[in-house]
């Protein structure tokens, strides 16, 4: 029944999809076939003349049918000392049986077998995710070995084998391009609604789809060892995590039977005792039976949590159980990493500030060639907005570096310096006024600053930070709209910088010049406020994540750090996943909340009506197996969760991709 579902939700992931078919469809036909013999029995009770020994044939026929698997499990149970619901009705049936009442007792059964039928079809849909995940990584790949490409079994394929992949191939390994760049669909990983583009040392994941161009991919992971294994065994020992509502509810069920069955026999055998009909007392023993099983208030809880992580699961993000998934939705405070996590983590062009008259593009494409030669982040970051711009390169040369200066080179036969002020001093140059003042300017929005000059003097002035990711203001905003009470950002970087990111963004509050150790003591602090979540990149924040009341990792994929240490994993590097999964568990929650009154209602009009006039057994059983339906039937409703603002924005990104912030150009 219910409660077996809630209790071992990790045996469906197992079978095979043919064993998952052969399953749902036996508890199909048993439940069809127990109404098709009672109507039989009812047929031949009221409208045949037969002996009454073959209606009741056909009844017990009905019972096998509706209730075998019931009694085996009730009895497993009971070997084991637990009384489960199934026994419950196990007895009212033969309770109706001993009564001669054997349409009711069928009835009760072929309405309780498709109510099982009905539970576990609509609690598989909740594992699609998984079992679609399962689909994703071929069974095969093509690799090169001594000068030839053969196919052989993805589970003989070696670390440090080249895989090649041709266009619209499903990607089988984890590795990193070695050969050609094409466009890589990643939705199945990381939940981004477009595809990526992956050059030559990029990294890519088994289950992803190649686009239009072929791939020479070097394997870095085993099969068994894939992020798409990991997230399907992460998700599979998810679902067998229970929340403390879920953990008490099926408690508590064991118990509560117990007492049914109790308070029935008091029900049927007290009246007795001052004369009431025995059959009646009986009768309405057996009806209480029914009507109050728990199996409602039991799968209550787990047909919306699995529904949620599910849902989460199918957008990139992984939430480590039942209790991570409910913790969410009582967070008060959601703290942020800086670096990394509210900014992309590594150097852009910002500000371009050109002198002299000098062309910005002509500025940007042979200061870009010059660093081109060099390895250092902030020449990295101008080369890579050069080449997004399409600017062609011109020749460079003579690569002199400085360290803690700058550089020399020859570009276009032509000697420029580029550098910081020590470096135009080293060489002579002058630096005119209106150059140190924006200088100082963008030093003062926390922008890492380079002049660039010829033998003439400084031309122009460059500026790279390590900029905002897309949307972060508006996750601010909307974690506020789902009722997050405050936000924080913990860093190392200094506070001036911190202060003009949070103006910003619009955060609360700011703890800058942090140790990890600091940032642990900012974590204890601010859970004497109420619940926290730590949002980091999964790999030097993990002391924190661990710390908080959740712990968020952003930019999973591939990263074992944030697979293993963090309650909730974002495979992607999208902030407003974030929003999008503190509204889902937001909206279990309230899903939860109404089952349960809604469960336990029922249970108390059935039985309080039962107790005054009695009901019929039938009606007890509709109202008992209704709301099991009608409460799971809820729960699957968070499967089509879109999360409102964040499911418009990435339907919008997917029609218009964002790029990173463009420089800014100022002609001084």
């Amino acid at each position: 029944m219910a409660q077996t579902l809630a209790a071992t939700p990790t045996t469906a992931l197992k079978p095979t999809h043919v064993q998952a078919w052969m399953r749902d469809n036996v508890l199909a036909a048993l439940a069809i076939g127990s109404w098709v013999f009672t109507v039989l029995g009812f047929v031949l009770d009221h409208y045949v003349d037969v002996p009454h020994a073959s209606v009741v044939g056909v009844f017990v026929i009905a019972y096998l049918m509706g209730g075998t698997l019931a009694t085996r499990d009730a009895i497993r149970d009971l070997v084991n000392g637990h009384v489960n619901v199934d026994l419950l009705m196990v007895l009212a049936a033969a309770g109706a049986a001993v009564l001669g009442q054997w349409l009711e007792g069928a009835i009760l059964l072929s309405l309780f077998s498709t109510s099982n039928a009905l539970e576990f079809y609509s609690m598989n849909r909740t594992r699609d995710a998984v079992r679609a995940l399962m689909d994703l990584t071929p069974p095969t790949a093509r690799i090169e070995r001594d000068g030839n490409h053969v196919m052989i079994d993805i589970a003989d394929v070696r670390i440090g084998d080249t895989v090649l992949i041709q266009p619209g191939e499903r990607i089988p390994v984890d590795g990193r391009i070695a050969e050609g760049q094409s466009a890589v669909d990643q939705a199945a990983i990381t939940g981004e609604s477009i595809p990526v583009q992956r050059m030559p040392g990029d990294e890519v994941f088994a289950g992803t789809i190649n686009g239009n161009g072929s791939l020479h991919v070097k394997v870095t992971k085993l099969a068994t060892d894939t992020t798409i294994a990991r997230i399907v065994k992460l998700v599979s020992d998810a679902q067998d995590d229970q929340s403390d509502l879920q953990e008490f509810a099926e408690g508590f069920e064991g118990k509560y039977a117990v007492f049914v069955i109790l308070f029935s026999a008091l029900v049927t055998l007290v009246p007795m005792v001052y004369g009431v009909d025995r059959g009646d007392a009986f009768y309405r023993g057996m009806t209480l039976l029914v009507v109050m099983s728990p199996c409602a208030l039991v799968i209550s809880t787990p047909a919306a949590t699995l529904s949620a992580l599910a849902n989460a699961a199918r957008k990139g993000i992984l939430v480590k159980g039942g209790r991570a998934m409910d913790a969410l939705g009582s967070v008060d405070t959601v703290a942020f990493d800086k670096t990394g996590t509210l900014t992309v983590g590594r150097p852009n062009l910002t500000d371009i500030v050109t002198l002299n008259g000098i062309d910005a593009e002509h500025l940007l494409a042979t200061t870009a060639a010059a660093e081109r030669l060099s390895e250092h982040p902030i020449g990295e970051a101008i080369v890579q907005a050069a080449l997004r711009d399409g600017l062609s390169l011109p020749p460079a040369s003579n690569l002199e570096a400085v360290p803690g200066h700058g550089i020399i080179a020859t570009v276009d036969g032509q000697r420029m310096v580029m550098g910081n002020d020590r470096m135009m001093e080293r060489e002579g140059l002058t630096i005119s006024e209106i150059a140190r003042s924006h200088q100082h300017r963008l030093s003062d929005e926390g922008k890492s600053t380079l002049f660039v000059a010829t033998s003439t003097g400084v031309i122009g002035v460059l500026a790279v930070a390590d900029v905002l990711r897309p949307h972060v203001a508006e996750t601010i905003a909307q974690l506020r709209a789902a009722g997050v009470k405050r936000t924080v950002m913990l860093t190392g970087d200094n506070n001036r910088v911190a202060a003009a990111i949070a103006r910003e963004i619009g955060i609360d509050d700011v703890r800058a010049n942090l140790l990890p150790e600091d940032k642990l003591t900012a974590i204890d602090e601010l859970r004497t406020h109420g619940k926290v979540a730590m949002l980091g990149d999964g790999v030097n924040d993990a002391p924190a994540l661990a710390k908080a009341d959740v712990g968020i990792a952003m930019g999973g994929a591939g990263t074992d750090a944030a697979l293993e240490t963090a309650d909730v994993v974002l495979m992607s590097d999208d902030l407003t996943r974030v929003s999008y999964s503190i509204g889902l568990s937001r909206k279990m929650r309230g899903i939860i909340r109404v089952n349960l009154a809604f469960a336990i209602g029922v249970i108390a009009v059935l039985a309080v009506a039962n107790l005054l006039v009695g009901i019929p057994l039938p009606l007890g059983v509709v109202g008992h197996e209704g709301s099991t339906v009608l409460v799971i039937l809820n729960g699957l409703r968070l499967l089509g969760y879109g999360g409102g603002w964040s499911d418009l924005l990435h339907r919008h990104e997917a029609e218009h991709p964002q790029e990173l912030p463009a420089y800014r150009v100022v002609a001084a």
